[in-house]
């Protein structure tokens, strides 16, 4: 098997372990084999033939210091999330930290896999691309120290832009105006929205003498198109069935609300967090309020106004 040696090395590993067991004098093995006698002393003195490991005895970062690999590790064990999460999570205190210096950090001190803890889990597929304006409603029940609320939750499909509301009641009446909150509040045209097949969105099988549904006549006074998921189908809707978890794990799950007003004031800072400050691995690390922004550039056709019109200002 041939030998990996060192790009100046003058002798072989047959000549190093040669001159090691040879009891002749240094500078008759020099002599022998061609070689300063201070190379002799030097393969003498070790207990090895082979090369000495090139580059820095201690394996460290060149970009980052002790204390923010520290960091870095102590983050990533303590949270669990992914390397772009990390990333983002980081780069506030670390701005120099870039994801390659990020991925050797993990790599250098092993944990640059997260455990698996679901098992095997089935093959992802990707949404079906849509330009912007492709919305997710669902609704979902909450509850403060006053009672029960419900909640209605909109997300962008494209841009990942959230839209929420607490009503007391939801019926069709309050999804048709959560519609026209939403149609108000994005910048852009909703051209499709897709909702479950509840009362609040759709009539049921008996209502078939009823007028033509309010939700439904809201669609057509905007030009939307509204579909429907399959029924006994939650996961079509996954998009939004997820950002309902999302807003539930940063509000009640984590938090007791005395009132209905604490909720209320706390999910309206929440959203206008995610939309405007929350940068998603989805959107290549931007926020969706800059995916919007960019959008905007790409086709301002699809918009109603200019999208820095919705920057939070000193006195939102």
């Amino acid at each position: 098997m041939g030998q990996v040696l060192h790009g100046s090395a003058r002798t072989t590993e047959a000549v190093r372990r040669a001159m090691q067991l040879r009891q002749e004098s240094v500078r008759a093995a020099a002599k022998r084999y061609g070689v300063s006698p201070t190379t002799v002393q030097k393969w003498r003195g070790r207990q090895t033939a082979a090369d000495a490991r090139m580059g820095p005895k201690e394996i460290r970062s060149t970009v980052l210091t002790a204390e923010e690999e520290a960091i870095v590790v102590a983050f990533r064990r303590h949270t669990l999330l992914p390397l772009d999460d990390c990333l983002y999570g980081l780069q506030p205190t670390i701005p120099h930290l870039t994801r390659s210096t990020l991925h050797r950090c993990l790599e250098r001190h092993g944990t640059s896999r997260l455990p698996e803890i679901d098992g095997d889990k089935p093959a992802k597929q990707r949404f079906a691309s849509y330009p912007i304006g492709y919305v997710h409603i669902d609704l979902a029940e909450v509850q403060t120290g006053e009672g029960k609320l419900r909640l209605f939750v909109a997300v962008d499909r494209t841009s990942k832009f959230a839209f929420a509301r607490l009503v007391e009641s939801a019926g069709k009446m309050e999804a048709a105006q959560f519609l026209r909150g939403l149609i108000e509040t994005v910048p852009y045209r909703v051209h499709t929205v897709l909702t479950d097949n509840g009362v609040q969105f759709t009539p049921r099988k008996q209502d078939i003498w009823d007028g033509q549904h309010i939700f439904d006549r809201v669609c057509d006074e905007h030009g939307i198109e509204h579909r429907l998921t399959k029924v006994n189908h939650p996961w079509t809707n996954g998009q939004v069935e997820r950002m309902n978890r999302t807003i539930k794990d940063a509000t009640v799950t984590r938090y007791h609300y005395e009132s209905h007003g604490q909720l209320r004031t706390h999910l309206a800072l929440f959203v206008d967090a995610y939309n405007h400050a929350r940068r998603l691995k989805t959107l290549r690390g931007l926020t969706p309020y800059e995916f919007v922004c960019q959008a905007w550039t790409r086709d301002p056709d699809r918009f109603r106004l200019d999208p820095s019109h919705h920057i939070p200002g000193p006195y939102t």
